[in-house]
């Protein structure tokens, strides 16, 4: 009898165990942060929430390909999101950005669908809308993959090094239809947490990888459908697959470790929830963010300020890489607003003068501004 070396070679394959004790933690410390995030997004204002969404779905696409080393065209996908969630477009769309938008919203909102075979084709049609042709060589699209091994390889031609083998072609009908039975059968079982339930999914369907191209990208589309059946407003709020590509030589590791282990996927799992409650901290100051701007600007509501002013200070109030966490110079203010230098000199000083703004230590030209929250 061959000795199994990879995890689906294993007798019981693939009734998985895991230690219960080990990840109570996390999944407690995951469904506080889900709720904390739903409170706070109550809180948001309509077109806000929409927005948000918006961005939290765009996130999670142009990550999920990033993944697989592909780079997307950001204002196309936030076109084609845009107009099926009745925001106003930004840009021209074109095929592949329509069908990943369409593979998001099916994955996000259509909860209570089976996830059958012709689901999945469906899918994996919208991430090649060009009919096979890919990058490097023709694909079966919304088809499973061909005749040739399945592997993942590294390394010289003369002395490859094997990271990953997935089963066989032979079997893989069966393999997959049991997959999808247990995704639609565990949905109801009231013993396996949902979050536990989106972890395992996600290892699975990797390691049967069905198709011949995508089978990433498929991976977390599954998981984003686990994650929203298990709560259907977070998923909207947050974007996993943004932790995962901020880890992503940690994600492959925990892959390539746990398939060539036994049925206990525990270190999975705990990676898992931990890169999932990341994505919920994330999402968790983002709303924070979002929401400390709306009491900034309420405060201020009164105030006369200039269209440039107001460009600037959101820019401060949004924060991150185009936030100016150093603070701004009089020259940034200058080149943002787009204004002389006498004017943007104004400006700030108007800024000060009206509380919008405070001076940080330093002085001379090095002199720069933050944003006065009280």
């Amino acid at each position: 009898m061959q000795t199994a070396f990879w995890i689906w070679q294993q007798a019981d394959w693939p009734r998985f165990v895991w230690q219960t004790e080990r990840l109570a933690p996390l999944l407690r410390a995951c469904t506080q942060a889900q709720g904390r995030l739903l409170g706070m997004a109550g809180a948001v204002e309509a077109d806000e929430e929409a927005r948000t969404s918006l961005d939290a779905l765009l996130q999670n696409i142009i990550t999920s390909s990033a993944i697989e080393g592909e780079t997307l065209n950001v204002q196309s996908v936030r076109s084609s999101l845009a107009r099926r969630l009745g925001l106003a477009p930004e840009g021209k769309v074109s095929a592949r950005s329509e069908g990943l938008a369409d593979l998001m919203l099916d994955a996000t909102t259509n909860l209570a669908q089976p996830l059958s075979a012709e689901r999945l084709f469906a899918w994996h049609a919208c991430l090649f809308p060009s009919q096979g042709a890919s990058l490097s060589r023709p694909i079966h699209v919304a088809a499973l993959r061909g005749d040739d091994p399945m592997q993942v390889v590294s390394g010289r031609l003369d002395n490859p090094k094997v990271h990953f083998e997935a089963p066989p072609r032979e079997g893989l009908e069966l393999a997959l239809d049991a997959f999808l039975t247990w995704f639609d059968a565990s949905r109801r079982d009231d013993t396996l947490d949902p979050l536990l339930r989106a972890g395992i999914a996600h290892f699975w369907f990797v390691t049967l990888h069905p198709f011949d191209d995508g089978n990433g990208r498929l991976t977390r589309a599954i998981t984003d459908l686990a994650l929203a059946q298990a709560e259907p407003q977070a998923i909207r709020l947050h974007a996993m697959s943004a932790s995962i590509l901020a880890n992503r030589a940690g994600y492959y590791r925990i892959l390539e470790a746990s398939q060539r282990g036994g049925l206990d996927i525990t270190d999975w799992l705990e990676w898992f929830l931990t890169t999932l409650l990341h994505s919920l901290q994330e999402a968790l100051a983002r709303i924070e963010r979002l929401l400390a701007k709306a009491r900034y600007w309420q405060k201020r509501r009164t105030l006369a300020l200039s269209v440039e002013q107001k460009k600037v200070l959101n820019r401060l109030l949004d924060g991150g890489e185009r936030g100016f966490e150093q603070g701004i110079s009089a020259a940034q203010y200058q080149a943002v607003a787009k204004v002389s230098k006498a004017t943007a000199t104004r400006h700030l000083a108007d800024l000060l003068d009206k509380g919008c703004i405070e001076r940080l230590p330093g002085g001379g030209r090095s002199t720069r501004y933050q944003v006065r929250w009280g």
